[in-house]
C-alpha cells in the first residue's frame, strides 16, 4: 500500500474516532440536566393526593396523566348560571374529569365525582365521544396540558369558588403517553 493510502486512512479513522467522541460528549453532557420539569407529566393520583391543587401547584402550565372520563347523559347538575364568563368554569354537567385508573364502562356519576374536575373555556380540546352513548371513555391514559386558577374562577359563585379554582382548565391533550 502506498503512503498516500496509508494517510488517508488514518486521516479518516480519526476523523470517525473524532466525530465518535463528539457524539458522546453531547449526549453526555445533555443527559446530566435532567428532564425540563415543565415537560414533566404528573400523575392523577398525585394531583388528587395533594388536597387543594390550587394551592399546590398555583396557575402554572402543568402535564397531568390520567384516564379521561364524561358523562353528559347521566349528569345531574346545572350548567353553570347565565354569566358565560365564569358559568363554564362552576358548570356541573357535563362531568369531565381525569381519574387514576380506567373506570369501568358503566361508571356512574358519583364514581366520577372523586376525579380530577376539568373544563375548557370553548368546551373544548376534548376527546371525541369513544361511544354513541353512555360515558365517554378513553382506551389509553391521556396527557392534558392546563393549569389551576383560572382568573374566571373569580366569577364563580362563592359556595363553588373553591371547586372553580381547583378545577383544572385544559389548553391540550395528548394520547400518546410514553
Amino acid at each position: 500500500m502506498s503512503d498516500r493510502r496509508v494517510r488517508e486512512t488514518r486521516i479518516g479513522l480519526a476523523l470517525v474516532a473524532g466525530l465518535g467522541l463528539l457524539v458522546f460528549a453531547l449526549l453526555t453532557l445533555g443527559s446530566t440536566g435532567g428532564l425540563d420539569p415543565a415537560l414533566e407529566a404528573i400523575a392523577v393520583d398525585e394531583v388528587l393526593a395533594v388536597g387543594d391543587p390550587s394551592l399546590a401547584y398555583g396557575s402554572g402550565e402543568l402535564r397531568i396523566v390520567g384516564w379521561y372520563a364524561e358523562l353528559a347523559a347521566d349528569c345531574t347538575g346545572d350548567d353553570g348560571g347565565a354569566d358565560p364568563a365564569s358559568a363554564w368554569l362552576q358548570a356541573e354537567c357535563p362531568l369531565r374529569v381525569l381519574l387514576p385508573a380506567q373506570p369501568a364502562t358503566d361508571v356512574g356519576h358519583d364514581a366520577l365525582l372523586a376525579g380530577l374536575r376539568l373544563a375548557a373555556a370553548s368546551g373544548r380540546p376534548f376527546p371525541p365521544r369513544a361511544t354513541p352513548g353512555g360515558a365517554n371513555l378513553q382506551l389509553q391514559p391521556l396527557v392534558f396540558v392546563g393549569a389551576f386558577n383560572d382568573p374566571a374562577a373569580a366569577g364563580c359563585v362563592p359556595e363553588r369558588a373553591p371547586r372553580c379554582r381547583a378545577t383544572f382548565v385544559v389548553s391540550d391533550y395528548r394520547r400518546l403517553v410514553k
